[in-house]
C-alpha cells in the first residue's frame, strides 16, 4: 500500500518468490490515499489479505492503524510490514532495520561491527532504522550528520545508545577513523541533487554503501570504489527487508539470490 504505488518494486520481488516456491497466492499494488489508508487496513483481513506492506507516506500512520507493534517499529515510529493475526488483530513492524544489515553481511562478509565508528548521513526515517540496528549490532560509536543538526539530536535521543549528532559541515571531518559509511539521504539518487562528500579523509578499509538503489552504483560508491574501499549498494537492503514479511504471509523463508537480484534488476531497467 502507497501513494503513489506505480514505482513499486515490490510486487515484482514477491512475485519472483511465490513463482519460484509454486505458492497459490498473489502480491498486489495498491494505491491508497491517506485519508482512506487506516479503514483499508482495518479491512485487510476480511477481504482474505494475510497482510501488506506499507510505503510512503504511510509508514507512520500504519503505526496507528495496527492493534499492536513490535520494538523495532516502535523505536523507527514507523510500520512497513503489517500480518493479519488468526484473530483478525493486526501486527505491524519494520524489517528496514534487518535489510540492512543482512544487505551489509552479503555484500561484505569481512565486516565486523566492533571494527569502529560508523557514518550516517541522513536523519530521517530510514536512518533511525540505520542507527537502530548498528546500535543493536554493537557498533561502537557513530555519527549521525544531518544539514539541520536538531533533527539528528532528536533520533540520537529517542534511539539512544553510542550515537552522536554531527553538523552537516564536518561531515568530513568525521570520516578519518570510520569503519563504515551509509548513506541514508535521497542526495545522489536519480533526479535529485548530489551528494557532495569528499572521501579523502576515508581510510581505504572502510566499508561504503548507499541505501539508495537508482542508480545502482552512485557517485558516493563510483568513488569509494575508484579509491579501493570495498563498497555494498543499496538493492540488497529491499531484497532482504522482504523476508521476513513473505515468511509471516506465505510461511516459507525466502531466499535472496542472484537470480532474484537480476529479476528485479530487469524491473528497473524496465
Amino acid at each position: 500500500m502507497g501513494w503513489p504505488i506505480d514505482h513499486s518494486l515490490s510486487p515484482r520481488l514477491h512475485g519472483f518468490w511465490l513463482k519460484k516456491y509454486n505458492i497459490d497466492g498473489t502480491y498486489d499494488p495498491i494505491a491508497v490515499e491517506p485519508e482512506n489508508f487506516e479503514s483499508k487496513v482495518k479491512s485487510l483481513g476480511e477481504q482474505g489479505f494475510a497482510g501488506t506492506n506499507v510505503t510512503v507516506p504511510h509508514k507512520e500512520a500504519a503505526l496507528r492503524a495496527v492493534d499492536e507493534i513490535d520494538d523495532h517499529a516502535r523505536r523507527f515510529g514507523a510500520v512497513n510490514t503489517i500480518v493479519v493475526l488468526e484473530d483478525g488483530r493486526l501486527r505491524g513492524s519494520n524489517t528496514d532495520g534487518f535489510g540492512f544489515l543482512q544487505n551489509l553481511k552479503a555484500g561484505a562478509p569481512d565486516w565486523r561491527t566492533e571494527e569502529g565508528p560508523a557514518v550516517i548521513l541522513g536523519a530521517g526515517g530510514a536512518s533511525r532504522a540505520v542507527a537502530a540496528a548498528l546500535v543493536d549490532a554493537g557498533v561502537p560509536e557513530i555519527r549521525l550528520v544531518n544539514r539541520t543538526e536538531s533533527r539528528a539530536i532528536e533520533v540520537a535521543e529517542e534511539i539512544g545508545g553510542p550515537i552522536k549528532a554531527i553538523p552537516w559541515g564536518q561531515r568530513e571531518d568525521v570520516l578519518e577513523d570510520a569503519a563504515l559509511v551509509v548513506n541514508t539521504t535521497i542526495l545522489g539518487m536519480v533526479g535529485k541533487p548530489p551528494l557532495e562528500l569528499s572521501l579523502n579523509r576515508l581510510h581505504k578499509a572502510a566499508l561504503v554503501t548507499d541505501i539508495v538503489y537508482a542508480p545502482l552504483e552512485t557517485t558516493l560508491l563510483k568513488e569509494a570504489k575508484a579509491q579501493g574501499n570495498p563498497t555494498v549498494d543499496g538493492l540488497g537492503m529491499l531484497l532482504h527487508q522482504a523476508r521476513p514479511g513473505f515468511a509471516a504471509w506465505f510461511g516459507r523463508e525466502p531466499e535472496v539470490t542472484l537470480e532474484l537480484r537480476n529479476h528485479v534488476l530487469a524491473g528497473m531497467a524496465g
